[in-house]
């Protein structure tokens, strides 16, 4: 088959696993066969797996769902380059904010999504009543030095929690002692959760926006909002890149190769997957986030050991990534399965797994990021998925506060140069 060429440029930026420079359609080789072949062995072995877990009755249809909006939330996350440390990295010392409307996208296509099922759930906001499960979530001072914490902890590690479970199946090795570290961060947390809660996060408010504006009122100032911020963005990006790929000047197989396997996924597109996908979760399982089997795991751990309190003040009955006792995987376990094979299968398939080299010093800066990523997450109550995306999406102040702090604690962090040790 003749080449197709496309002059276009792949990256949107500098994200993980993007390699910086623009690259032109080649013939499909032999290998570039085999790499394509085995994806999409692997996504038959997740689709294969759903239907297995579907059918079993220790974990049922919730658990299948939970698999496949991993599997569609890994495919994202590794073709858009959705990776928030990497998305503020490259406006902050870049200053290309293309990649940070996808952001901006995500949010506003889950917030109407979600005020179409908020209407249906609870049609009268006039009551003290908050929509099931939603993460909405209480404001306070921990709330904001969990934010600032856990944007240093991205620049530390190199990536948020998200990024890092997307980036396994990239061959990241520094994934793992960032992770790990997260694991005992969180147990931090637990251990100083009541201390804090009685001290900033009981007697802090839990503002809903649709209590003082509606439905409709809330979406407004939510798209006026996230408009604004995409002006401040674009006026800033004085390096930013195109919105878009150049169209192929010829459509075949390689071209289409390029642009589903190859190019990285337009910013809009990918933020409005996010937000479809957000939606579905919600209308189905619960909101999104990553962080609720790698609570559970720890605060279980933690526990037995008799490390962090048995009996956490008012924790259980707050939303969002909240953890349990369970020895078992919980649905999100099973979503977070999801995101590291299916983010490996399309790494393998654009020709992107590469194993990061580590050394000690990366190795230790990962550990101690992720060490911040766990006990901001746990104090609040999620992470730039959990409360950042789902927070916003669901008209919750709080996740407008993680928004901004977050992205302040990366800034310092950065200024720092804390993403070079």
């Amino acid at each position: 088959m003749g080449s197709s060429v496309i002059s276009a440029d792949t990256n949107f930026g500098r994200g993980s696993g993007d390699s910086g420079t623009s690259t032109e359609v080649s013939t499909w080789s032999k290998g570039d066969s085999v790499r394509t072949g085995l994806a999409a062995l692997l996504v038959v072995g997740l689709l294969f797996t759903a239907y297995q877990l579907s059918d079993n009755e220790g974990t049922g249809v919730n658990a299948a769902l939970s698999l496949l909006i991993g599997s569609a939330l890994g495919i994202a996350f590794e073709r858009g380059r959705f990776c928030f440390f990497c998305i503020f990295r490259d406006a902050i010392e870049d200053r290309d904010t293309t990649p940070f409307l996808s952001i901006l996208s995500a949010i506003a296509v889950g917030a109407i999504g979600y005020a179409v099922i908020f209407g249906q759930f609870l049609p009268d906001t006039s009551s003290d009543r908050l929509p099931p499960n939603a993460h909405i979530g209480p404001v306070s001072t921990a709330l904001v030095v969990a934010g600032l914490a856990f944007g240093i902890g991205m620049a530390l590690s190199g990536a948020c929690i998200s990024g890092h479970l997307y980036r396994i199946g990239q061959g990241s090795l520094r994934a793992y002692p960032a992770l790990f570290g997260s694991l005992i961060g969180f147990g931090l947390g637990f251990k100083s959760w009541n201390t804090l809660y009685s001290k900033s996060i009981s007697d802090a408010p839990t503002t809903w926006l649709p209590h003082y504006l509606g439905y409709g009122g809330s979406l407004a100032l939510t798209l006026l909002l996230l408009a604004l911020i995409a002006v401040v963005a674009i006026k800033f990006g004085k390096n930013s890149t195109p919105l878009s790929n150049p169209v192929a000047t010829k459509i075949d197989l390689a071209s289409l190769r390029q642009s589903l396997l190859i190019n990285r996924w337009r910013p809009l597109t990918t933020g409005a997957i996010f937000g479809v996908i957000g939606t579905f979760a919600y209308l189905r399982i619960e909101p999104l986030g990553v962080t609720r089997q790698i609570s559970t795991t720890s605060r279980t751990y933690f526990e037995g050991q008799g490390w962090i309190p048995q009996n956490l003040d008012g924790l259980d009955l707050m939303a969002g990534c909240i953890a349990v006792v369970s020895t078992a995987i919980v649905n999100n376990g099973w979503l977070i399965l999801g995101i590291v094979i299916a983010s490996f299968a399309a790494a393998l398939a654009g020709n992107r797994f590469k194993f990061q080299q580590i050394t000690w010093r990366n190795a230790i800066t990962a550990l101690v990021g992720g060490l911040l990523l766990g006990w901001s997450s746990m104090i609040a109550l999620g992470c730039t998925v959990g409360v950042l995306l789902s927070g916003t999406q669901s008209f919750a102040l709080s996740g407008w506060v993680f928004f901004a702090t977050a992205f302040t604690g990366a800034w310092i962090g950065i200024k720092l140069k804390l993403h070079k040790l």
